[in-house]
């Protein structure tokens, strides 16, 4: 079993950056499917980054060439790497870990960490 915890959101101006980290107690870490989903005010949670315990990440679209998954084993964490920070990316962020190939969320959800963007 692995326990999660979110950490790095904050307030930010559109265009600006973020690092989120995904801090994992627990010996199997470097086993796990980890992703990143968020969830914003009267929304449903989705999914933003995804990477396997193999290394292989997948991006939602809104994601793809602004956001960047990456985990460090030694250190039992995965980040978030968010630049180019838009409006619309104001939600909490959660990690949780997931099944290959069909991506059920596997684990608990934790509290998750506030990103806000203004415009």
């Amino acid at each position: 079993q692995v326990h999660l915890v979110e950490s790095g959101g904050g307030l930010v101006q559109a265009g600006g950056s973020l690092r989120l980290s995904c801090a994992a107690s627990g010996t199997t870490f470097s086993r796990k499917n980890i992703g990143w989903y968020r969830q914003a005010p009267g929304k449903q949670r989705e999914v933003v980054a995804r990477i396997s315990s193999g290394g292989s990440t997948n991006y939602a679209d809104s994601a793809k060439g602004r956001f960047t998954i990456s985990r460090d084993n030694v250190k039992s964490t995965v980040y978030l790497q968010m630049n180019s920070l838009k409006p619309e990316d104001t939600a909490v962020y959660f990690c949780n870990t997931y099944t290959d190939p069909n991506g059920f969320i596997t684990g608990s959800w934790g509290l998750g960490t506030q990103v806000t963007v203004s415009s």
